[in-house]
C-alpha cells in the first residue's frame, strides 16, 4: 500500500520529533517544513504566548485530537 501525503512520517528540524500530517511553514525563515507542535508554538511565541502557556494550549490541542479519533 503505498502511503499518501498524510500519513507520510516527517522528522521536524525544529525540535527533532517524528510526526504525520500537514506540516507546518516556519516563521523563522518562511521555508522550513516543522511539525504542526511547533509551528503553533512560534506561531504563540509570536503574539507573547510564555512557554508555560503556551504546553497548556498544546495539551489542550492533543486531548481534543484524541477525542475526535476515538
Amino acid at each position: 500500500m503505498e502511503k499518501t501525503e498524510s500519513t507520510k512520517i516527517r522528522i521536524c528540524p525544529r525540535c527533532g520529533k517524528s510526526y504525520y500530517g500537514a506540516p507546518a511553514l516556519s516563521r523563522v525563515d518562511n521555508e522550513s517544513l516543522i511539525c504542526p507542535d511547533c509551528g503553533t508554538r512560534e506561531a504563540l511565541d509570536s503574539i507573547g504566548v510564555k512557554l508555560s502557556e503556551q504546553e497548556k494550549i498544546l495539551d489542550t490541542i492533543h486531548r481534543s485530537m484524541r477525542g475526535e479519533r476515538l
